[in-house]
């Protein structure tokens, strides 16, 4: 088990393995991640058929019973995002159907969570639909890490445990001793995320970042807000996914002085030009988390890709036994 400066996690799997009704389940988007989840707990990921017709329809079968079991699906909703999301609703009906006693849904990644309010007429509010979709499929409860926006906690009727990802980038962090901290929030809206990053990490001062984005995935930087100047610039984000504004942050930190700058971001969406722009050579490191599968050809030398999986292990143990999630960050 990990043991950490942030995060109280505890020796579990004996009693994991002992308990008959916990059920794990995957979906395809993020295999390896649920494999890990799967070996924190002791447990093996429960047998499934999942494959696609002809046409593109897909079918799902789960080859055990899991009647009266507690269900935890594992599965974000990334690239394919609809393809995912529709794999889980699946997912989510068979179980029901299969008499389940409780299906969780465990959305290490929230796709639609960017369109989370409407910012011009006849706009969809995405993230409040994929929301009613996943309780009308039948989830009674969802498990999420990082939503883009804290709002989307109410667009759920169901209970909803969010957790967060940053305690294992922050131990990271830590363990580096790198010097003259600053922490920067690469927009005005990440600020209160970055005041929290920035606390953990031995309260370092926070810089901001003043930027005006023009259209969807494009973001032009104006000016920095505190002081950069020969520290080492930690921008942090939740999510990297064209890399644009990371990558137009980090260059004007450098502008302004800053001795190192590196990137911080729970999700690796990484969508084109993301990976050219992130190795140009900005960045002293690239950290992100494996809530998102990164094949190979996504990968570069300044890439680190730390684990959550005993973050969302432990998290799955302690919603089962109804113990407390929140303690785990004290």
């Amino acid at each position: 088990m990990i043991r950490s400066a942030t995060l109280t996690l505890q020796p579990t799997i004996q009693s994991i393995a002992d308990n008959s009704r916990l059920r794990l389940l995957s979906g395809n988007a993020n295999v390896p991640l649920s494999e890990e989840i799967a070996r924190y707990l002791g447990l093996d990921l429960g047998p499934m058929i999942r494959k696609r017709f002809a046409d593109g329809e897909i079918y799902v079968q789960i080859q055990e019973s899991i009647r009266g079991c507690d269900v935890y699906l594992i599965q974000p909703t990334c690239h394919p995002v609809n393809d995912n999301l529709m794999e889980l609703f699946i997912m989510i009906d068979a179980c029901r159907r299969a008499s389940a006693r409780q299906i969780t849904a465990v959305l290490p990644y929230y796709g639609y969570a960017r369109a989370d309010r409407k910012t011009a007429g006849r706009e969809s509010i995405t993230a409040k639909l994929v929301a009613n979709q996943i309780t009308t499929a039948g989830a009674d409860r969802v498990l999420a890490m990082d939503l883009h926006s804290a709002q989307i906690q109410g667009y759920f009727d169901i209970p909803l445990d969010h957790i967060y990802g940053s305690p294992v980038i922050i131990d990271y962090l830590l363990a580096k001793n790198l010097p003259d901290v600053v922490v920067v929030s690469p927009d005005v809206g990440g600020v209160a995320r970055a005041r929290a990053f920035a606390k953990k990490l031995n309260d370092a001062p926070l810089a901001i970042i003043d930027k005006r984005r023009q259209a969807h995935n494009v973001a032009e930087v104006m000016n920095v807000i505190g002081d950069v100047a020969g520290k080492t610039a930690i921008l942090v984000d939740d999510m990297i996914d064209t890399g644009g504004t990371i990558s137009e942050g980090a260059k004007i930190l450098r502008q302004q002085g800053a001795r190192q700058v590196y990137a911080c971001a729970i999700h690796a969406v990484f969508s084109p030009p993301a990976i050219e722009r992130l190795s140009s050579g900005v960045f002293e490191e690239v950290i992100v988390t494996n809530t998102l599968p990164i094949p190979e050809d996504q990968r570069f030398p300044q890439l680190k890709v730390l684990s959550v999986a005993n973050l969302l292990g432990e998290t799955i143990w302690r919603v089962h036994e109804e113990n407390s999630v929140s303690s785990m960050f004290r």
